[in-house]
């Protein structure tokens, strides 16, 4: 059973980097997967009307097409393409806990992301979403620089 990466994007440059280490990775490691999760900030705690709640539906399957085409499909192009295992998932949610989720019901071993650069301290150092799934991930994270 080959064991799974799962590489968290962000939309920007910054992913780049995250993919890179993961193919270093699945280099040393030979037999892998990489799994390639863009989550999109979404809340489910919001009260809204039926009709509101049908737009909000409608926004969420377009964002995951988006995200698809513009995101985690071209990432895993690169990847297949350079000869790796690899597949795209998108997900709705808070970033760490959707993260976290993914990589528990996927079996993987572990979570690569890159370092945000935004807000205060912590928030500069890795940022927040990588701060709480840092803490709170039952698999190691490596956050690439």
């Amino acid at each position: 059973m080959p064991t799974t990466l799962l590489i968290g994007l962000d939309g920007t440059a910054t992913g780049e980097r995250a993919v890179k280490h993961a193919k270093q990775l699945a280099t040393l490691i030979g037999d892998c997967e990489l799994l390639v999760v863009y989550v999109i900030e979404w809340s489910p705690f919001s009260f809204q009307t039926a009709e509101e709640n049908e737009q909000r539906h409608k926004r969420r399957k377009e964002e995951i097409a988006a995200a698809l085409s513009r995101i985690v499909d071209p990432a895993v192009k690169e990847l297949t393409d350079a000869g790796f295992s690899a597949r795209g998932l998108v997900r709705h949610g808070d970033v760490a806990e959707s993260l976290i989720r993914t990589a528990t019901d996927e079996g993987a071993a572990q979570i690569i992301v890159a370092r945000m650069s935004e807000g205060g301290f912590v928030q500069r150092f890795m940022g927040s979403a990588t701060a709480s799934l840092v803490m709170s991930a039952p698999v190691p994270v490596t956050v690439v620089a």
